[in-house]
């Protein structure tokens, strides 16, 4: 019966090599387990990064009074499109970068006032008002489409989009001169206060 001979040696040399092969296995960036764990680690970036701007915009939406808190809105998305006005035919990225950030604007912001505002207009028995700063969102919208379906080195593009910024300046100087400031006093303190955690958390959600 043939006798086997133990090799000790053997044995360092192969748990060497195991050894070897479990830390590459961990941070060979060739490796399945790697790509794996940087796809992980980059969804985790991203989350954390996008719930950390949520809280961002909830921590100062509530700090607010919901009016506040629109009119500033209104402000911050017309001086995009101003920036986007000031661009020419040949700085397309920047209209497109500048076109994507109006549109997330206001989709954030109809979102908040649809939700949110316009259902407590229409309670305080202002159901006309309600309508119509409806029927202006589906104006909005429509600008959108037309604008998302040109091309950005269109010779009509700008024209479009001052057209499209007027129609948003004037619905926006509409509620903050009107609409905003009878609600509030209709609805009283508490209501107010209401509406003001109401808008943050419909805030968070479209952040």
């Amino acid at each position: 019966m043939a006798t086997r001979t133990k090799n000790p040696d053997n044995r360092s040399s192969n748990a060497a090599s195991n050894s070897r092969n479990d830390r590459s296995g961990a941070f060979n960036w060739g490796s399945a387990g790697a790509l794996a764990g940087v796809a992980i680690g980059g969804a985790a970036l991203a989350f954390a990064a996008n719930f950390g701007r949520k809280m961002i915009v909830e921590s100062m939406s509530a700090s607010d009074h919901w009016a506040k808190t629109l009119a500033t809105e209104h402000d911050m998305v017309l001086k995009t499109f101003d920036k986007a006005l000031a661009t020419d035919d040949s700085q397309t990225t920047q209209r497109n970068l500048l076109l994507a950030k109006i549109v997330h604007a206001l989709d954030k912001h109809s979102y908040s006032e649809e939700h949110v505002i316009y259902p407590a207009i229409r309670e305080s028995n202002s159901v006309a008002d309600a309508e119509k700063l409806e029927h202006e969102h589906g104006e909005v919208k429509e600008f959108i489409y037309r604008i998302k379906n040109m091309k950005t080195d269109d010779p009509a593009w700008l024209a479009t989009m001052s057209e499209f910024r007027n129609s948003v300046a004037a619905h926006a100087k509409m509620e903050e001169e009107q609409i905003f400031p009878q609600l509030e006093a209709e609805i009283g303190e508490e209501l107010n206060d209401r509406l003001t955690k109401d808008l943050a958390k419909a805030s968070f959600m479209m952040a």
